[in-house]
């Protein structure tokens, strides 16, 4: 087969978030798994080599980089479309949840989530505009659709009136990478990030979805209440209308004991989650929540919400907290810094549960997928 593959968000640098990674990972193994088949990378961009997967890869880089709603139109109706239609692959794979509406070619498209639809507020209004008008139409012209959570899956028939049976479950997973570390590398990390305190810790991009407002809030109330000398590590890069997180980290009475430190490296992430107090991951929506598994796979205890993905993905691995209830989240930090016991079973249980998820596994799913959509 010839299988075309949207790479969008396989970026140069060390800049794989969410979806980027789900396209790294799966496409890694798919790569490695068929090599008697030809995978034609499409690129927005200039890309990196390490992006060449295989000997069975070749990259195509179509212009304009798509980074807005007019050059994601572009893009995907004008460049995407015409290359499909010159080269007539068997299936065209989009990791991304976009795809094109110009082409006879089967389309299996993966979408991560529908919070646009819930929560419009929270997306840029042309943004909002393209999701809501081409997303629907996506799901209807696509051969195949991938969830990546059973909770994704069910939004996606209840919203779009998609029949269940077009639709299957597609997990992310976590790099061999993420394992626990040991006790004086853990004090080096706290050490170096918190003044050698015990620190919560957040990892995520700075945008209104993954609740940093009451996750900071939270975070006040609980230090009021206990005096606890515990820290707050915020990590991730700043997003869009990140303005309300500043507004109320400005204003929090234990502002200096929260450390905003920006995008850090694999190999420092994989520390910072192995010696944290506890991961603390409470957005108030997710289509999967990548950062719950990876806590887990580093022995860290997990408080997470209980609602959309996060239960699913969690399983009784974590503590869980209403993101809307400032209560709810600071007395769910209050348990788990009290209990030396407690966190200790949230690491066991953590560990166990993250054994569900293999990336190698998911490009097998994946695979299934594509194979269904030609066959």
């Amino acid at each position: 087969m010839e299988i075309a593959v949207n790479v969008r968000f396989l970026l140069p640098g060390d800049k794989l978030e969410g979806i980027g990674r789900f396209t790294y990972e799966t496409l890694r193994y798919l790569v490695q798994q068929h090599p008697e088949h030809t995978f034609h990378f499409l690129f927005d961009r200039a890309f990196d080599e390490r992006y060449l997967l295989g000997p069975n890869v070749v990259p195509h880089v179509l212009a304009p980089p798509a980074r807005h709603p007019l050059l994601w139109l572009a893009w995907f109706e004008g460049a995407v479309a015409r290359w499909l239609r010159r080269h007539r692959p068997t299936v065209f794979l989009s990791p991304d949840g976009f795809t094109t509406l110009r082409t006879s070619v089967p389309r299996v498209t993966v979408l991560h989530d529908l919070a646009f639809e819930h929560f419009p507020q929270d997306v840029d209004r042309l943004v909002l505009r393209y999701y809501q008008y081409f997303t629907p139409r996506f799901a209807t012209a696509s051969r195949r659709i991938v969830a990546v959570s059973e909770a994704t899956r069910q939004d996606i028939i209840h919203t779009y009136g998609v029949a269940a049976d077009k639709i299957s479950v597609v997990y992310n997973a976590v790099g061999t990478h993420f394992q626990p570390q040991p006790a004086e590398v853990q004090q080096k990390t706290r050490d170096r990030f918190s003044a050698g305190k015990p620190y919560f810790l957040f990892v995520g991009a700075l945008q209104p979805r993954k609740n940093l407002v009451n996750l900071l809030r939270a975070f006040d109330q609980f230090k009021a209440a206990t005096g606890a000398t515990a820290k707050l590590l915020v990590v991730g890069r700043t997003a869009w209308k990140a303005g309300p997180i500043f507004d109320v980290y400005q204003h929090m009475r234990h502002r200096h004991d929260v450390h905003l430190t920006g995008r850090v490296t694999d190999a420092e992430l994989v520390d910072l989650y192995a010696a944290a107090l506890a991961t603390c991951y409470v957005p108030y929506f997710e289509g999967f929540g990548i950062p719950i598994i990876e806590a887990q796979a580093c022995a860290s205890p997990v408080i997470t919400s209980n609602c959309s993905s996060m239960p699913e993905v969690a399983g009784d691995g974590a503590r869980l907290v209403d993101p809307f209830s400032v209560d709810s989240i600071a007395t769910g930090l209050g348990e788990v810094y009290a209990s030396d016991a407690y966190r200790a079973e949230l690491v066991e249980r953590g560990l166990r549960n993250v054994q569900r998820f293999s990336w190698a596994d998911s490009a097998r799913r994946l695979w299934q997928e594509i194979e269904a959509s030609v066959g």
